[in-house]
């Protein structure tokens, strides 16, 4: 039979008559807080408007001197914007002029590192610090004194038209953005409470942490006013500077290209006698790996030679096994049977154990072989870089001076 459910617990009437009084209780607390609500709420509503009304009346008469005000910077900074631009167009100019008598002091110095660059591929033992190495960086700090002029005034030169494109910007960005509230000052003064796009905005009704003070805003356009002023004294100077660098570009300075071909051609004479060195070496090595192959050959034979003999002997062993009773003798045939196999046996050992050292020497002469052959590849490398890369690109191109 199912096991009835047990029943739910029940109340007492004390507990009923409790909890409806409390339910009374809070009905009654509840109306006569919502009276007195509609009450207050009456007289707030009056309040609000005749406030709303003041503060719109106040409101736009602000913004008709705030559009004002916005528009007299916007003036100067238009003004101060054509200066700056005309003295950095100015300075582009001189700074073409820096770059094209600094061109023909660059040739050999982008040689010279660019030969160090591709010496750096040498690989092996071969990446030395040769005699080459030494006179290529010396050249490049020769080379390096040459246009060291020329390219600090180019740095300055470029770090004033940075200085003059920041203040220009400064400027653009400063005009943009006044244009700008120009525009959504103008489009708020225009408001009313019947205009039709009027709509709620959310989180509108706070101070905006990045919001400045009427002070600051006028600092902030009168700082780039001066910044762009400061800025254009300083390309002035600049552009009689490059005027004075210019007119005295000249040289008499002679690097040291012949000693560092002369190094180039020893060096690549010393690699080429290594080089050749190690193909005789591992023309050898070849001829020693055919004959070891030979030799290994002759052992496996001479081996599998020995497996007729051998087999006969074991035959002739296991097949005398077989004989009767007191013919089961050890006489002389069966002794010497004996150690004809063991002979065999001890032979072939001695076979397979010189084959085990030949085989050993043969991987000794392969890997030489490879050793050989890697490091005849790594003068190769070495030769292509200073006898092709370096050298014929030297030869190329001609060595201006000042």
């Amino acid at each position: 039979m199912a096991k009835l459910m047990e029943a739910p617990p029940k109340f007492l009437p004390p507990e009923w008559h409790l909890a409806k009084q409390a339910q009374s209780r809070g009905a009654e607390a509840q109306r006569s807080r919502s009276e007195r609500l509609v009450d207050e709420s009456q007289r707030l509503v009056e309040e609000v408007e005749r406030a709303t009304q003041r503060s719109q009346s106040d409101v736009h008469k602000r913004l008709e001197q705030r559009l004002q005000e916005v528009k007299f910077w916007k003036k100067q900074l238009d003004h101060k914007l054509d200066q700056i631009a005309q003295e950095t167009e100015a300075l582009l100019a001189f700074r073409t002029r820096l770059e094209k008598a600094l061109d023909g002091s660059r040739g050999p110095l982008l040689i010279s590192q660019e030969c160090l660059l591709h010496r750096e591929r040498r690989v092996g033992i071969d990446l030395v610090h040769d005699e080459v190495e030494q006179e290529l960086v010396k050249e490049v700090d020769v080379f390096q004194g040459v246009v060291a002029l020329l390219e600090r005034t180019l740095e300055q030169a470029n770090e004033q038209i940075r200085l003059n494109r920041s203040a220009k910007y400064n400027l653009e960005q400063d005009l943009k953005d006044k244009f700008t509230a120009l525009t959504i000052d103008d489009y708020c003064s225009s408001l009313t409470n019947n205009t039709p796009d009027i709509r709620y905005a959310q989180n509108m009704v706070k101070v905006e942490e990045d919001s400045v003070s009427p002070e600051e805003w006028v600092d902030f356009s009168n700082t780039n006013v001066e910044k762009a002023d400061k800025q254009r004294n300083n390309s002035l100077a600049l552009r009689a500077l490059i005027d004075s660098v210019l007119s005295q570009a000249a040289g008499d300075t002679r690097h040291q290209k012949e000693r560092v071909d002369a190094a180039f051609r020893a060096r690549v004479k010393e690699t080429k006698e290594a080089k050749s060195q190690l193909e005789n070496h591992l023309d050898k090595v070849m001829e020693e790996i055919g004959s070891q192959e030979k030799n290994m050959e002759r052992l496996k034979k001479a081996i599998g030679d020995k497996e007729g003999p051998a087999k006969v002997a074991q035959t002739r062993l296991e097949a005398r096994s077989h004989r009767p009773r007191v013919e089961l003798c050890r006489d002389r045939a069966q002794e010497r049977l004996l150690r004809e196999a063991q002979e065999i046996s001890h032979n072939v050992q001695r076979l397979k154990e010189t084959l085990a050292q030949a085989a050993a020497e043969l991987k000794g002469l392969n890997r030489r072989q490879l050793a050989l052959e890697e490091e005849i590849q790594v003068k190769a490398n070495s030769l292509y870089i200073d006898e092709v890369l370096c050298m014929q690109m030297r030869e190329s191109v001609a060595i201006n001076h000042y």
